[in-house]
């Protein structure tokens, strides 16, 4: 049997500081607090460095610097903010294996989806957003658009670098300056990030990062000196930001949580949609708001399609995330594990039949299987809640109405995908989906131009594309 051999990417291009501060006003300075938190290496449980949690006063003065940088930035042509976020996107490519190898020490994620997807989609949206800054006026939004001010942004842990470009990128080129949390599981690119900005001579204070957890959050979003909050996370806490701001004078934008369909038709073609399945759950360990968790099958090919699909998942790779030949990485934290396994456990538990490949697991770290539900009902926990992990569920249909009824059967509408070799059963799909983001024999496909967002508990307002700039401008 055909064996690869180790691929391993070296570590030595990167260098972690044992201990990292608060980026505040274009400084690295100590929080006022004690409070500290030890990020590890999830394939390991390694500890990468230990990073300072900021408390309210730090976060004020995170906010009082933005505020203050914010007349000077604003004010300035769109042609020369453009000229920094021009830079900024070169100096990502530059250090972009650098990048790529921390996000995976820092995530758990396989070096391949860091270096091939992450990294090139952060640059292009800084290269993106550049593009805008000088034609905001031409965006759609009338003849002078103007930037709302500080902006609040709190990014969770499954693409930490690519979260952080999804929010910073438009809120600097529309003219806002910008505090942000990353997740407290994997801060150390937003820190490398912070190190990018000193080095492209980023006015001080236009950007500001403060790390900590869900407190150190919830004192960003509540800020009175924050006119605009984004965040993208769990449903949880955005229906409690969503509580907290209501009646406030503050703009929100929420990405939440997701539970997609996959749906394939039996005019699909098979090998092609096996490797869509598989792209649209197993990508990123399942840590993908947006994954296709929900497998909806025509009847009268599921049969093929899952002896096609555990054949493909039975050459899938899981182990070393520094491997370049590895397909399934380490899960991002304990607690993480912990609710895959619980939810794993409730499907079996409820007479879903649960299938994962030969798959060695190692002994440190956080790992679990790639794995297939079937005989999967709607009101099983599986079929209905987020497990945000490598496990999928599979449902059949008989008719492209059940389809979208089983399809539109949950809380969620973030994504969904649609697999058929027939344009107009596609378009006939695509007007029905209660879906922000419908993908046609394809998943998972993401373009710094094209908005991405989602409906009822899924979320409001939209990122990337021109519709991303709405959000940071009064309008």
């Amino acid at each position: 049997m055909f064996e690869y051999a180790p691929a391993p990417e070296s570590r030595d291009i990167v260098d972690i500081r044992p201990s990292y501060g608060l980026f505040i006003n274009g400084e690295w300075v100590e929080p006022q607090g004690e409070g500290r938190h030890k990020t590890v290496n999830p394939a390991t449980e390694e500890v990468l460095a230990e990073v300072a949690w900021a408390g309210e006063a730090d976060v004020d003065r995170a906010v009082q610097a933005a505020a203050k940088a914010f007349p000077v930035w604003s004010a300035m042509p769109g042609a020369e903010r453009a000229k920094y976020l021009f830079r900024i996107a070169r100096i990502i490519q530059e250090r972009a294996r650098e990048l790529a190898v921390l996000e995976t020490l820092d995530n758990g994620k396989p070096i391949r989806e860091s270096r091939d997807v992450d990294l090139p989609l952060v640059a292009a949206h800084f290269f993106y957003y550049a593009g805008w800054a000088d034609k905001l006026a031409y965006a759609g939004f009338g003849p002078d658009p103007r930037p709302l001010g500080v902006a609040g942004q709190v990014i969770p842990w499954n693409f930490p670098l690519l979260m952080l470009a999804w929010k910073i990128a438009p809120a600097l080129a529309c003219g806002n300056t910008v505090v942000l949390k990353p997740a407290e599981t994997t801060p150390l690119t937003a820190l490398a990030f912070a190190d990018i900005c000193r080095q492209a001579d980023l006015p001080a204070g236009v950007v500001n990062i403060v790390t900590g957890a869900g407190e150190t959050g919830a004192a960003l979003v509540n800020h009175p000196g924050v006119d605009k909050v984004a965040f993208t996370g769990s449903t949880e806490v955005g229906r409690l930001i969503a509580g907290s701001l209501a009646g406030t004078r503050k703009k929100l934008t929420l990405e939440l949580g997701g539970k997609a369909a996959n749906i394939v038709f039996e005019d699909a073609p098979l090998d092609q949609a096996v490797e869509g399945i598989v792209n649209g759950i197993f990508f990123n360990q399942g840590h993908v708001c947006c994954a296709g968790s929900r497998l909806l099958v025509q009847e009268s090919i599921a049969a093929d399609l899952l002896e096609a699909l555990k054949r493909r998942l039975g050459t899938l790779r899981l182990g070393d995330p520094l491997d370049k030949n590895t397909d399934i990485g380490a899960i991002n934290s304990a607690e993480q594990l912990a609710r895959i396994r619980e939810l794993s456990e409730a499907g079996e538990a409820e007479g879903a039949e649960r299938w994962s490949p030969a798959c060695p697991i190692p002994e440190r770290g956080y790992w679990f299987p790639p794995t297939v539900f079937t005989g999967v009902a709607q009101s099983h926990r599986i079929a209905r809640e987020e497990i945000f992990g490598p496990v999928l569920s599979v449902l059949t249909f008989r008719t492209p109405a059940e389809a979208v009824e089983k399809a539109n059967n949950t809380p969620y509408g973030l994504s969904a995908g649609v697999w058929t070799e027939k344009g107009s059963r596609m378009l006939w799909m695509a007007s029905r989906l209660r879906a922000g983001v419908v993908w046609s024999n394809t998943f998972n496909r993401f373009d710094p131009a094209s908005p991405f967002g989602g409906y009822k508990e899924s979320g409001y307002g939209r990122e990337g594309g021109r519709h991303g700039l709405e959000a940071y401008l009064a309008v």
